[in-house]
């Protein structure tokens, strides 16, 4: 792919670029009119002018609706969160366009002496988002800068000599150029292994400057036009992972929620299963381990109880609650799972979600908030993501607390009548009552779809709050130890 490019084969209409910068800025409003979204990605060899480039592709754009975010090597802080963490900050909102100065490619183009388990795990994730975007409506366009070795040796000199230029030359310039051909074997490697249908590279040759922006921008001005033309036609997510699924014995409303445990032994147990998740807690941070832990379930099922059972004896600093509700008009911007990126653990720490992703193909579903389409696209793309979670190191234990309707209403009236707990009342929940069988059908078809062998679903019977909360302790004590022991 790119061993093979020919620059000789290039041609250019001279253009005056300021002319097709307009073009672009046009597209642009339009797409901001739409609630789609565009992401450029203009990666390459070092000093082969991605600078020059950007400073093209932007400067006729409103500054309002485009954001230019570079990458390079990651922060310490970076580094302790999950590797797709700081690109889905970045990621543009509807009707925007973002451009990645380097990307999720920088680290897998620039080492050289990757292990075969991190380059596996970087090129999971990158697949993952590029193709969590496209189904999501958003334009991927990703170029890669290519320059002969005999330029690269005249920029980098260039640079070199010039006094307020000079800081622009990295390490990283020198090594390639340097070993250039084995550099240049490695990207072409890379790419093919990256060259999506739906998100393709695209070789700007970089001999000329002035030429690669003309080149770039007619690509994206041709990619942007056909995209706002086809909008309507957005391809469903291409589950390339499968997961091994792990078939329910039983669906819910078969399933005994009755099971109790006497008050003298729920009593008798509570504290030291909750000792010993504090103690666990710190096990985890001393390894270093990320955990998440996902209650969903019935709505007065109890989780807000059972998670502060959980949590009694951990150590504040070590662990956060992420209490998941309607999404707002400005998360609604984003992606779907850009909101929950944000609080994945740093390793060592916990996080604990009061509903979470899940309600894609919950609430979502349910009240119709979500297209048919996309949260049907949502059990595979949940699925993938808590794999690649799973694969880089992170302990993921899911819970559904779920109590039949008969004690829902009841806990519902007892909420009603006590001036100390009316305020977790509201209208909402006595409609959501009233649709309890369509709610319950989702969560069998979600246990359905996403109880898999890796991160399956524990099944919390809660009509009795003392049996759900040593459930959810003795699992947790159980899961952790567990892992702990594998590490």
């Amino acid at each position: 792919m790119l061993k093979d490019f020919d620059f000789s084969s290039v041609k250019v209409e001279k253009v005056k670029r300021s002319e097709l910068g307009e073009d672009l800025a046009k597209l642009q409003r339009q797409l901001k009119k739409t609630d789609s979204r565009m992401l450029v990605i203009v990666d390459g060899w070092e000093s082969s002018g991605k600078g020059f480039v950007l400073k093209d592709l932007t400067r006729e754009l409103d500054p309002r609706y485009h954001e230019v975010s570079v990458f390079e090597n990651p922060t310490e802080e970076e580094e302790n969160r999950t590797f797709l963490w700081r690109f889905f900050r970045a990621l543009p909102k509807k009707g925007n366009i973002a451009f990645f100065d380097r990307s999720f490619y920088f680290q897998i183009l620039n080492e050289l002496q990757l292990s075969d388990k991190k380059m596996e795990h970087y090129l999971m994730d990158i697949s993952l988002l590029e193709r969590l975007l496209t189904a999501d409506g958003t334009l991927v366009v990703k170029l890669f800068l290519h320059h002969k070795e005999k330029t690269m040796s005249k920029r980098i000199k260039e640079l070199d000599t010039d006094p307020l230029r000079n800081f622009l030359i990295s390490t990283n310039d020198k090594n390639q150029l340097k070993h250039y051909n084995n550099y240049l074997n490695h990207f072409d490697n890379v790419l093919k292994m990256t060259n999506f249908e739906s998100s393709p590279w695209k070789i700007i040759p970089t001999e000329d400057l002035k030429d690669a922006s003309r080149l770039s921008l007619n690509y994206i001005i041709e990619a942007l036009r056909k995209h706002l033309e086809t909008s309507e036609q957005i391809p469903s997510f291409n589950d390339e992972w499968k997961p091994e699924l792990i078939k329910s014995e039983k669906p819910l409303y078969e399933l005994n929620l009755d099971k109790k445990i006497a008050i003298e032994e729920y009593d008798a147990k509570k504290e030291k299963l909750q000792e010993k998740a504090g103690e666990l807690l710190y096990h985890l941070w001393i390894n270093k381990v990320p955990c998440l832990i996902v209650f969903e379930g019935t709505d007065a099922a109890g989780k807000g109880g059972a998670i502060q059972r959980l949590s009694r004896h951990m150590d504040p600093r070590g662990y956060d609650v992420a209490t998941t509700a309607a999404p707002t008009e400005y998360e609604n911007n984003y992606h779907y799972l850009w909101r929950f990126f944000d609080t994945f653990p740093e390793k060592g720490r916990l996080t604990i979600y009061d509903r979470s992703w899940y309600g894609r193909v919950l609430v979502e579903r349910v009240e119709g908030f979500t297209p048919e389409k996309r949260w049907k696209d949502a059990y595979a793309e949940i699925n993938e993501m808590e794999h690649n979670l799973i694969h880089e190191g992170h302990l993921l234990l899911k819970f559904l607390v779920v109590i039949d309707k008969k004690e829902q209403k009841q806990r519902f009236e007892a909420r009603q009548n006590d001036p100390e707990k009316n305020y977790k009342l509201t209208d909402e929940d006595w409609r959501n009552h009233e649709k309890f069988n369509e709610y319950e059908a989702a969560m069998n078809d979600m246990i359905e779809k996403t109880n898999t062998s890796e991160a399956p679903w524990t099944i919390v019977e809660g009509n009795q709050k003392e049996y759900a909360r040593i459930k959810v302790l003795e699992t947790f004590i159980k899961e952790a130890e567990k892992f702990l022991k594998q590490i």
